[in-house]
């Protein structure tokens, strides 16, 4: 096969094991995963479909491990959830094929950017909507509204999906973060399968690149978890950021060429 068959292979692989390690120890994997899928020559759409397809294996394992989170939950609200993010994440996934290729190209810049910065401002959002829930002025009400937004969101463009449902859940009252995190993880699961599911429909998902990143970010999330404790996740964050603000930077100046 030729070397650039190989080269870009290569390049799809490392992404998508470097986006399992990130996230399992912080989040933000989509950063990477996307912008090698469209350096790779995939189409915008199919490339973020194809990079959803990619990431999709690590929210069942994350989802096993707060089992015991899960079963203290009322039966009806879990299924009520489960149905409202699937329902959202078709929504999304429907809406992004829809979307003229040429409009996601200009809209793609923007979604990196909007996730890095709602990335950078995860832990200031996740102390202020547990303060304003602890402080009695949680907004319990809008907790299915808002998973319905979220849902269509993550449907649409993964990135930051993860804060999202962690700010949702902690400003509608969910007051312990295992749960909080079960939770997302759980919906996570469900409206990430199900827009997938709509992806290979409709047939956007790019196979041969798509299944390479999936046991590549598998692998990535399994040496994340060991390698959880020994990195300084401040550290991974910053990785984080400059990575998504750098993409973003690359994505503006291709939008505008």
């Amino acid at each position: 096969m030729p070397l650039d068959f190989w080269s870009t292979s290569l390049l799809l692989a490392a992404a998508a094991f470097a986006a399992g390690v990130l996230n399992a120890i912080a989040g933000g994997g989509s950063f990477l995963t996307l912008p090698a899928l469209v350096f790779a020559g995939v189409p915008p759409i199919m490339a973020n479909a194809t990079s959803a397809l990619a990431v999709s294996p690590g929210y069942l394992g994350s989802t096993l491990g707060f089992q015991a989170e899960l079963r203290s939950q009322p039966r009806a609200r879990l299924q009520r959830e489960m149905v409202i993010s699937a329902v959202g994440g078709l929504m999304g996934a429907l809406l992004l094929l829809v979307t003229p290729a040429k409009v996601f190209s200009g809209i793609v810049p923007w979604l990196l950017l909007f996730a890095t910065v709602l990335f950078a401002a995860g832990p200031s959002i996740a102390r202020r909507a547990t303060s304003a829930s602890a402080s009695g002025h949680g907004l319990t009400g809008w907790r299915e509204p808002g998973l319905v937004l979220v849902a269509i969101y993550g449907g649409y463009f993964n990135g930051g999906l993860g804060i999202l449902l962690m700010a949702l859940y902690a400003v509608t009252g969910e007051s312990h973060l295992n749960t909080a995190n079960a939770l997302k993880n759980l919906n996570s699961l469900v409206l990430s399968w199900l827009s997938v599911a709509a992806f290979v429909l409709a047939g956007a998902i790019a196979w041969r690149q798509g299944l390479l990143m999936m046991v590549a970010a598998s692998l990535g999330g399994f040496f994340g978890a060991r390698w959880a404790r020994r990195l300084p996740v401040a550290w991974v964050r910053l990785g984080v950021i400059a990575t998504g603000l750098g993409m973003s930077i690359v994505f503006f100046a291709r939008s505008s060429g």
